[in-house]
């Protein structure tokens, strides 16, 4: 482990930036040009660039067995692996999301919290919801960020292809799934969460030389192209609205 610290410490990466949340009611104001470039899947990367679609895995209603993004993510996705230090690599989980995935994500969500604050009245019971899963849409103005193939979930993986430890589980609804939860306690951190720390800032910062912003409820997702990407990037308009996976069915209709 403390060789694992030291190359982290060689590289002088700062800590990684508090923002806020998303102010959904603006962001659903940010144009969208809608870029048609195709969704393309991410098991068709070379190494050190992986794939493990979470969602077909735990086979959720709905979910696709691979993970598809829109072609600039693909290649920037490859740059952000490609840069990473020996031994690590990178692991996408998540990237286009069918609209029935986020409904049964986000009424999973929403009724646990439910279960847990019988009280919380509407208001309360949707922010909380949506500090970890948006409200699912196909509205052409205001889509579902994973339904526009520009928002990714990714984690590091060790040279054997094992994930890392990254503080906690892939869509864990907690606290310290915010990207910057460890930072500002030096003092009060143990090894495991330093590295953890360092670990995250790694993701972030790589993801960011890439071009990608990151969404500060959840260290796992960042996003090109989206809404969210020109809210946190300052960008005037999103490239990307909502997309549909190509089939042989939309292909004939499209054509005839």
């Amino acid at each position: 482990m403390s060789e694992t610290v030291s190359a982290f410490a060689s590289e002088g990466l700062p800590p990684i930036p508090s923002q806020p949340g998303p102010e959904w009611g603006a962001l659903s104001r940010i144009p969208i040009a809608a870029d048609d470039a195709p969704l393309v899947p991410v098991s068709l990367a070379p190494e050190p660039l992986k794939t493990f679609p979470v969602y077909a895995k735990q086979g959720l209603p709905g979910a696709v067995p691979d993970c598809y993004v829109r072609e600039e993510i693909y290649r920037r996705l490859l740059g952000v692996a490609r840069s990473l230090p020996q031994g690590f690599g990178l692991v996408v989980l998540d990237g286009w999301r069918p609209w029935r995935v986020q409904q049964y994500l986000f009424d999973t969500l929403q009724e646990a919290i439910r279960s847990r604050h019988p009280d919380a009245d509407d208001t309360e019971l949707l922010s909380r919801t949506r500090e970890f899963v948006s409200v699912p849409s196909t509205d052409s103005r205001a889509p579902s960020p994973h339904l526009t193939g520009g928002a990714v979930d990714v984690t590091l993986c060790d040279a054997d292809g094992l994930m890392l430890d990254m503080g906690t589980l892939f869509d864990e609804a907690v606290p310290a799934s915010h990207s910057d939860y460890f930072e500002g306690q030096d003092d009060d951190l143990n090894d495991r969460q330093r590295l953890v720390r360092d670990r995250r800032r790694l993701l972030y910062y790589r993801m960011h030389e890439q071009g990608f912003t990151n969404l500060p409820n959840e260290w796992w997702h960042f996003d090109f192209g989206d809404q969210l990407w020109a809210l946190y990037g300052g960008h005037e308009r999103a490239l990307y609205g909502p997309a549909e996976l190509e089939t042989i069915e939309s292909r004939w209709r499209r054509q005839l």
